[in-house]
């Protein structure tokens, strides 16, 4: 493809993105299935083009008001200004580029010749910007990120707009030896860091076409970050125990505390959606987690968690949630949020985390992780939770950090929170709250008879 055409084609799938017809990543997924022509490096260049432009939308929103001369910030222009601010292209080289010739964008009009000549020589960050455009994040969250970051969230929001590596989790149920994982990559010609927080984990920083890798396909690893390889790892899931995954999605963490259990116990897999759920199995034969049962629940309050109310030794909580702590790997994630998003999802967080933790024995922990930076969905959720059930207390974060990941924790409070700019993690909460040894025995374990456990890996409807 020529320079021209992969402009094109950045603009068309920016396009699509700003229209909500999907995340970016399954766009432009899509779209290269689609267009298989276009070779490797063609389809790094395309998406180096899309993600100058969703990391740093605000930005170049306001440098288009600023010289624009009243041009709205559509998908086009907000490439042409990414071309210049972002990545240096000359104002001839976008004009060879974009010539109208077959698959190559139309020639700049008069407004954008001006406008691309008006930012040629100019630095993306100025003094003068407002703080969310310098930050690159939606007006509407500055009182929710600068309640919790003060004075250090343009640092913070800077780290956000970087790219993230490629983190990558060891298989304890096929090996505990890093340094043995990290000799097979290399001799696939992977080179790969230890993870400076989790101690199963590697990271990359090039791009790898990891499907094509005998350990991956050996179920040796896992793609995973570094920060929810802790999440599970503070589970602190153990050999013999009951303990399920409540919103498990794809099984990512599932798959780690499989590995956690050493495949000895009972490891159920919750989600509301059974697409999800089919879609762990083949991770899960391939990792070769054989003590995993897959429940598709219809809710949050479905009949499953009354037929096991304090069934569970350990109880994991993934709760859906804004997803701001995954902004560097989805910049176009925070565009498309609005502010009754986070209403909706906090609303849904409690009812899931009340729900969920019915499920917690007697001596039981529950484990309540989100990907998020948000107060909100974090520490209020946990306080609000407390509140309204006296059975239950917090843990000390830092007692189970020692025990699990050893050494100390990299925060300090009972709550962990990591951030790209002070962990290098994507942005990550964790609590643990325990339920007293003592039954409740004001709250019924069931109304009939136990279900039986289906064999590992059946679905059970």
């Amino acid at each position: 493809m020529t320079p021209g055409a992969r402009i094109a084609a950045a603009i068309e799938l920016l396009q699509a993105i700003d229209e909500g017809r999907g995340p970016a990543d399954d766009i432009v997924g899509e779209y290269f299935r689609r267009h298989r022509f276009a070779g490797a490096k063609d389809r790094a260049a395309i998406s180096e083009h899309i993600y100058a432009v969703l990391r740093r939308r605000a930005a170049l929103d306001w440098w288009i008001a600023r010289e624009g001369s009243g041009l709205p910030g559509d998908a086009r222009r907000r490439m042409l200004a990414a071309l210049v601010l972002v990545e240096e292209w000359s104002p001839e080289a976008i004009a060879r580029a974009c010539d109208g010739d077959r698959f190559r964008p139309s020639p700049l009009d008069a407004q954008e010749q001006r406008l691309v000549a008006a930012l040629a020589g100019e630095k993306l960050d100025q003094r003068d910007m407002p703080p969310p455009v310098r930050g690159n994040y939606p007006d509407w969250l500055e009182p929710h990120l600068e309640a919790v970051f003060g004075r250090a969230l343009l640092r913070e929001m800077a780290a956000l707009n970087g790219a993230a590596a490629l983190d990558l989790r060891i298989n304890r149920l096929k090996t505990d030896d890093r340094e043995k994982l990290r000799a097979l990559l290399a001799h696939e010609g992977v080179e790969a860091a230890r993870t400076p927080l989790s101690p199963l984990g590697l990271r990359v920083f090039q791009r790898i076409p990891l499907a094509t890798l005998d350990v991956f396909r050996e179920g040796l690893i896992e793609v995973q970050d570094e920060g929810s390889q802790l999440a599970a790892l503070l589970a602190d899931a153990r050999p013999g125990m009951r303990a399920v995954d409540f919103c498990a999605g794809a099984g990512g963490k599932t798959l780690a505390l499989a590995g956690q259990m050493e495949n000895r116990g009972h490891l159920v897999a919750c989600d509301i959606s059974e697409k999800r759920l089919e879609r762990a199995t083949q991770r899960l034969r391939r990792a070769g987690a054989s003590i995993v049962q897959r429940v598709p629940l219809q809710s949050a309050r479905d009949k499953w968690v009354k037929r096991h109310v304090q069934s569970f030794d350990r109880v994991f909580v993934d709760a859906p949630c804004t997803g701001t702590g995954t902004w560097r790997r989805n910049p176009d994630a925070k565009w498309r949020l609005k502010p009754a998003d986070l209403a909706e999802l906090t609303a849904l967080q409690a009812e899931i985390l009340d729900s969920a933790a019915r499920l917690a024995k007697p001596g039981g922990r529950v484990i309540y992780v989100t990907c998020s930076l948000l107060r909100e969905e974090n520490e209020a959720q946990i306080e609000r939770f407390l509140a309204a059930h006296s059975d239950f207390a917090l843990l000390p974060i830092g007692d189970i950090w020692r025990a699990t990941v050893g050494g100390e924790p990299p925060a300090p409070g009972d709550m962990l929170r990591l951030t790209p700019s002070r962990h290098g993690t994507d942005g990550f909460f964790v609590a643990v709250l325990a339920r007293a040894a003592k039954k409740n025995e004001d709250e019924p374990r069931d109304d009939g008879e136990e279900d039986p456990i289906p064999s590992p890996l059946e679905g059970e409807g």
